[in-house]
């Protein structure tokens, strides 16, 4: 327990802090205003200063032994990435090439060949025998590109149909 003559004098203690923090805010305040002054005279701006102080930033984080481990670790794991990366599209590019000569893709090429030629007949175009998948499907894109159709738009309502 403390005595009320104890308390008294923090009590007086305690205005006194407070009145001084009152006014260094205040002294505080008044320099601040005047910098800001100061600067405007010298033409320098808020967004120069944080550039400023952003570039030093960057600049000393890049200097850390930290930033430069990180940065080797992270370029190494990007090569070994890229290898990778590299390995596995040889891969599928390879799988892809095995896949073109299996006898399964070479049925499927014919009847989609044979399709399309008789669609062409059955259409009124002429007549492809033979040729690869590419001509087949390049030659009929062609054709509905040059289709007196082509663009046209369809009715999408009963309404557009009647008119």
């Amino acid at each position: 327990m403390i005595s009320e003559e104890e308390k008294e004098e923090l009590k007086a203690e305690l205005a006194k802090l407070e009145d001084e923090i009152s006014t260094l805010r205040q002294v505080l305040a008044a320099k601040e205003k005047h910098l800001i002054e100061i600067k405007q005279k010298l033409g320098m701006s808020l967004m120069n200063e944080l550039k400023q102080n952003f570039s030093k930033s960057w600049h000393d984080m890049q200097t850390t032994s930290a930033y430069k481990k990180t940065h080797e670790t992270l370029s190494h794991a990007g090569q070994k990435a890229t290898a990778a990366i590299s390995n596995v599209g040889t891969a599928i590019s390879k799988k892809f090439g095995d896949m073109r000569n299996s006898p399964t893709f070479k049925s499927f090429e014919e009847k989609v060949e044979t399709t399309v030629t008789s669609l062409k007949t059955k259409v009124g175009g002429t007549s492809h025998t033979g040729g690869s998948f590419e001509e087949v499907l390049s030659s009929t894109a062609n054709a509905s590109a040059q289709s007196p159709l082509a663009g046209t738009r369809l009715p999408e309502s009963e309404e557009e149909l009647q008119c």
